[in-house]
């Protein structure tokens, strides 16, 4: 294979967006360089199952969806009827929707730990919106956490100290520029797995801290124990225990994480998949903890606008109507399986590895060989291939025995020039894409 597609107008679109959007995209996710810039496209013009087409008429298969916000599939019939019909009947009343409720006690009937309900439009501020109501409830001002919780102050704030395991920013290559130095020391990390930082954090700010904060999972489940000993040590110190499921729940399992492994928390976050790509987060918990949020100021316009609401109420209907645990198990096992065996076959050293649910190619690199060279040559790769992908593979329920036929016939080519740079030097001749950036550091697995 000789030529790369045609991204000439995602680049042009790219160069205009820098000169009128400070950092050209509004998520860093979508930025170019976190693909193979240049060969990666950067601007979609329609999606349709388990594939869109770019502004240059390139078709992909997609497995980034949305960053995840994707799960039923591109544009789903039967999401985007209700939502038509919503329109119809009206995207936002000057009345309170009897839509929230119904949402809500879908909500209490799929989450363990949902017994009140608060919505949002995103996951970042719905982690805001949870840190909000732990403090007011509680008195208290410090945040432990664990894992990425989005943009806002109350956690960017954690960039004034340093990552425990590098000594570095917690969120690497971003500068708390514009956070409040204030609130410096109201947010401090903890490592995932690591009791003993937890209970000595939690010993050094005795009374103080309000909440754990933590992704309970992300690659992988927790090691047995783990969720159950922090849990042990919130309640220990009265302190409100909240998981963050807006990257790890829906696909794993409908009920979350917090379902699989069996430890409910005092409050979750979700979003994303939640709405199969239309705006959507809500904050959920245990009525002690939630009911003080009534006397809290947290008030928004279009946190209850019916779109976002309708399509959550079908999202997880349908989730549970098409067996999605199941179904994603199957595919997740199933390109696990045919990416392993593309791995041997182009003479790699490596595997597919993490939950099934999004399995991620990891290649060993040889010493001295920078291991983003691999990954950056592994996307420009697959884009060239009509993949759209990291190294990891975020499955929805319309993806397709072809797509994973196709997406490993895609991986062996991808491979296999991978095998031959490394074989004779020359990684830097065979990228015609700038190295991928890593936007950010999480400090769960």
């Amino acid at each position: 294979m000789s030529t790369y597609p045609d991204v000439s107008r995602s680049l042009e679109l790219y160069q205009r967006a820098g000169e009128l959007i400070p950092g050209w995209t509004q998520l860093i996710s979508r930025r170019a360089d976190q693909f193979a810039n240049g060969v990666n496209p950067i601007y979609a013009q329609r999606a349709k199952g388990s594939r869109f087409i770019d502004v240059d008429e390139n078709e992909y298969i997609d497995w980034v969806n949305a960053v995840g916000a994707v799960i039923l599939g591109h544009a789903d019939d039967v999401v985007d009827s209700a939502v038509k019909e919503q329109i119809d009947r009206g995207s936002i009343y000057t009345l309170n929707s009897p839509l929230e409720i119904e949402l809500a006690e879908e909500l209490v009937n799929t989450l363990p730990s949902a017994e009140m309900v608060r919505y949002t439009k995103g996951g970042g501020e719905a982690c805001a919106v949870a840190a909000r109501i732990a403090r007011g409830t509680t008195g208290r001002d410090i945040i432990l956490f664990c894992g990425y919780h989005g943009w806002h102050d109350w956690y960017q704030a954690a960039n004034f100290g340093v990552d425990p395991e590098s000594g570095e920013y917690p969120f690497a290559g971003i500068e708390p520029i514009g956070v409040p130095k204030a609130l410096a020391q109201t947010v401090l990390p903890f490592s995932y797995g690591n009791l003993t930082m937890l209970e000595a954090l939690l010993d050094e700010h005795q009374g103080e801290v309000a909440a754990i904060m933590m992704e309970p999972a992300r690659s992988e489940l927790p090691p047995t124990g783990y969720l159950e000993g922090v849990q042990a040590l919130a309640k220990k110190h009265d302190v409100v225990l909240i998981f963050d499921e807006v990257s790890c729940g829906w696909r794993q399992s409908i009920g979350g994480i917090q379902k699989i492994v069996g430890v409910t928390p005092d409050m979750t976050v979700v979003a994303k998949a939640m709405s199969n790509g239309y705006a959507m987060g809500a904050v959920v918990g245990s009525r002690a903890v939630m009911e003080p949020a009534g006397r809290m100021f947290i008030s928004s316009s279009y946190w209850s606008e019916n779109i976002g609401l309708v399509a959550s109420i079908t999202t997880i209907r349908e989730l549970k109507r098409r067996d999605s645990e199941t179904r994603f198990r199957e595919i997740g096992e199933k390109l696990s399986a045919v990416l392993n065996q593309t791995i041997v076959a182009a003479g790699l050293k490596g595997a597919c590895v993490g939950l099934h649910s999004n399995p991620s190619v990891s290649l060993e690199a040889p010493t001295g060989v920078n291991p983003r060279k691999i990954s950056t040559l592994f996307i420009q790769e697959m884009a060239r291939r009509g993949v759209h992908t990291y190294m990891s593979f975020k499955a929805t329920l319309a993806h397709t025995d072809h797509d994973i036929q196709q997406t490993a016939d895609a991986a062996y080519g991808a491979l296999s020039v991978i095998k031959s740079g490394l074989e004779n030097n020359n990684l830097d001749t065979l990228l015609v894409a700038d190295l991928k950036k890593e936007p950010f550091r999480r400090q769960v697995r």
